[in-house]
């Protein structure tokens, strides 16, 4: 039996009930459905490597929303929704009517008559992104209840100010990979730390996403980072509760070195401090420019405190074996290449470099498999037909 048919039998005995929901959370969904994202993610990038077409869609749009720069997710938005069969149109709120008034719930119908999923990606302003997902999703919800819509598009969540979910689920598929299976995944120690970065503002996603996810699945989860460098109260709690449920364990360190001492795994990534984030959304909202310069000038100061923040050689001498797997978003601040100081040294970039563009690889087949599984009914089915 092939892997594409090993996977598709293994996606029937999974319970799932993602058909007409959205994705905007990960801990919104069952560990099944977990499961059948990372079956139907595999199942979709095998069959690009053997140039089998996935096409389950024969017409209907992707809507994208954008509302912060981008290049992996937005270009595997694109790709995903092609390879299902979907013409891809993004919107530009500057050349919309949003520019002249026009509410959320107007412009969600307006772009919807013949959308299959809107994928969003609003991580700027705390407590608004995820917020205003939500927003687009009732109002959808409305439209199709009063029949305006013929059909319900599902939000996918392509990066909120809380969750990252194309990414963590892209990172927990290749960390199984790397691993050789979930179960391999229990006991085994990640370290999600935070790194010095020359800039300020990057959003909490990432982290918060990584220690909302792979608590769940029996890993010793640690989360460094200086102090004042806080994430979401909310998610913290979360992940606490996550790790109690699988076995596994979630710790705090304010030292680098101790989270990375003896890991499998070492996520070191940049982010802003959580009352950073809540003061920038309130200056950006009110439009106080020099407030903003003075609250962007503490920070970097701030954060140059901890210059030492960095990945490099000698930390990941002490991960486990001295080998941990290294694992980054991407872009990462690379020292002597992208900054003069960053998150990782160079010769450690180098050296899992391709890891790393390997992990990102997993994206737009997660894309394509949230997509799937809230568009289309008995989606093994469907699958096994196309493996025919």
């Amino acid at each position: 039996m092939d892997m594409i048919a090993k996977n598709v039998q293994a996606l029937e005995k999974l319970t799932v009930h993602t058909h007409n929901q959205d994705f905007l959370l990960t801990w919104e969904k069952s560990r099944d459905e977990i499961e059948a994202l990372l079956l139907t993610a595999e199942i979709f990038s095998e069959m690009h490597r053997q140039k089998k077409p996935f096409r389950l869609f024969d017409s209907g749009l992707a809507i994208s929303i954008f509302r912060d720069n981008s290049t992996r997710t937005r270009f595997s938005f694109a790709a995903a929704v092609n390879a299902l069969g979907l013409g891809l149109s993004e919107l530009d709120e500057v050349k919309s009517q949003i520019a002249h008034g026009e509410t959320v719930r107007e412009t969600a119908n307006m772009i919807s008559f013949l959308a299959e999923a809107i994928g969003i990606r609003d991580d700027m302003y705390l407590g608004e992104g995820n917020r205003y997902m939500r927003e687009v999703s009732a109002a959808l919800e409305e439209g199709f209840e009063a029949g305006v819509l013929h059909q319900r598009p599902a939000v996918i969540n392509l990066q909120c100010d809380i969750d990252h979910p194309t990414q963590t689920a892209a990172d927990l598929l290749h960390i199984r990979n790397h691993f050789g299976s979930l179960e391999a995944l229990r006991g085994k120690k990640i370290a999600m730390s935070w790194a010095y970065s020359p800039s300020y503002g990057k959003p909490l996603s990432v982290p918060q996403g990584i220690i909302g996810l792979l608590t769940r699945f029996g890993m010793e989860v640690t989360l460094a980072h200086p102090p004042g460098y806080d994430l979401i109260p909310e998610v913290l709690e979360i992940a606490r509760r996550n790790s109690a449920a699988s076995g596994g364990s979630f710790r705090r360190t304010e030292s680098m070195a101790e989270a990375v001492a003896g890991a499998d795994i070492v996520y070191p990534k940049s982010w802003a401090p959580y009352r950073v984030m809540e003061e920038r959304t309130s200056l950006l909202k009110r439009g106080d420019r020099e407030g903003l310069k003075a609250l962007e000038k503490e920070c970097l100061a701030n954060n140059a405190r901890f210059k030492n923040w960095e990945c490099d050689a000698a930390k990941m001498k002490g991960t486990k074996g001295g080998s941990a797997l290294y694992m980054h978003c991407l872009p990462a601040d690379i020292s002597g290449v992208s900054c003069e100081r960053g998150e990782v040294a160079r010769e450690v970039f180098e050296k899992y470099r391709l890891e790393t563009y390997r992990e990102a690889g997993f994206k737009p087949f997660v894309i394509a498999a949230m997509i799937a599984m809230a568009r289309i009914p008995d989606l093994p089915t469907h699958l096994a037909r196309l493996n025919a």
